[in-house]
């Protein structure tokens, strides 16, 4: 059984649907932003986990005031989904990491809308935009933002996401339902972190309490039997980030990742990059190193890169298109050789 090279899996057509705008930003843009206010670039501690990722991203984004920058921002993502064969993206952003921008959340998203427009005119990959609750917030403060981003009427926000330390803020579901179910109510897909820092049970808060469509991460659900059989059955997907898993110590090797039984046991899983400026490599990486750990041959990461692209926020239109393209790609590939 042949494993897909690296050329192959970069040619395939792909979404990346697992993305944080805050561990995207490029060093050159931050050096940028700390040499004007005349500060040291923050370095981070990956000893410290999740923890210390969270305060550089804080660190990091706190430096970007300048809408120029946000808008360079915006385009550089785009730009840098072509350089990785990513066919479109649904990107996180959370709004506490960027003081500079608090009450100005409408400032920001055309500031980032500016850069992605300009760089989908020149023909980079079309990105959504999904603001985020942090889980240390307030049921009333992820209420606000719900409310902030149904009068902002954008339409490149698509949908709500919640992100954070799940082990240091305990359980939320409940504090969280009323801000997703008006997300809901007011047409907003719902895109849920669940099951990294939090085992099974953050998992079923996301899908029984927060509606989730989408689960980021949730690869601790393969410690409980019967709710691993639940996502299979109701086609709940998993956005897995096996490099971002691996960095922040979840799992000690990549053969000890459990995506590859998640899979096998019929849950539908993609593959995503999580912080990938911050933590390193790509999406085209994810499936290579992915592929190459478990022996998947092209059908196999065919058919995960077909889900990524189903399980986007993209438009209905635009999937056809993608996924037109996908079978294109796969079938001229198969005539090739």
């Amino acid at each position: 059984m042949a494993v897909p090279t690296r050329a192959w899996c970069f040619e395939l057509p792909k979404a990346d649907v697992h993305v944080h705008l805050e561990g995207c930003i490029p060093v050159d843009l931050l050096e940028a932003a700390a040499r004007a206010q005349g500060v040291d670039l923050p370095v981070l501690d990956e000893s410290r986990g999740l923890d210390g990722l969270l305060e550089h991203l804080d660190a990091s984004c706190r430096l970007l005031v300048d809408p120029g920058l946000v808008a360079e921002l915006g385009s550089r993502f785009a730009r840098r989904c072509t350089w990785d064969g990513i066919v479109t993206a649904d990107v996180i952003f959370n709004p506490t990491h960027w003081p500079a921008w608090d009450g100005r959340l409408g400032e920001f998203v055309d500031a980032l809308d500016r850069g992605m427009s300009d760089a989908e005119a020149d023909g980079h990959p079309p990105v959504r935009l999904l603001p985020s609750v942090k889980r240390d917030q307030s049921a009333e403060a992820a209420l606000a933002l719900v409310d902030a981003m149904v009068a902002l009427g954008h339409p490149r926000v698509v949908g709500l996401s919640i992100d954070g330390n799940e082990a240091a803020a305990g359980p939320t579901g409940e504090r969280f339902r009323p801000a997703f179910e008006r997300a809901a109510e007011a047409g907003f897909h719902r895109a849920v972190h669940a099951g990294e820092s939090s085992g099974p049970d953050g998992v079923r808060d996301a899908i029984d309490l927060l509606m989730a469509e989408r689960v980021d991460h949730g690869v601790r659900a393969v410690e409980d039997p019967a709710l691993v059989a639940e996502l299979a059955a109701r086609g709940i997907p998993l956005d897995v980030c096996p490099t971002s898993n691996l960095t922040l110590g979840l799992y000690p090797i990549l053969h000890s990742h459990p995506v590859d039984e998640l899979r096998r046991a019929g849950v539908r899983v993609a593959l995503g990059t999580d912080d990938p400026e911050l933590l390193g490599g790509d999406l085209t990486h994810e499936y290579h190193s992915t592929a190459a750990a478990f022996g998947w041959d092209h059908g196999t990461v065919a058919e995960v890169a077909r889900t990524s692209i189903e399980v986007s926020f993209a438009p209905d239109e635009l999937k056809a298109e993608l996924l037109a393209e996908l079978d294109a790609f796969v079938a001229r590939a198969a005539v090739e050789g």
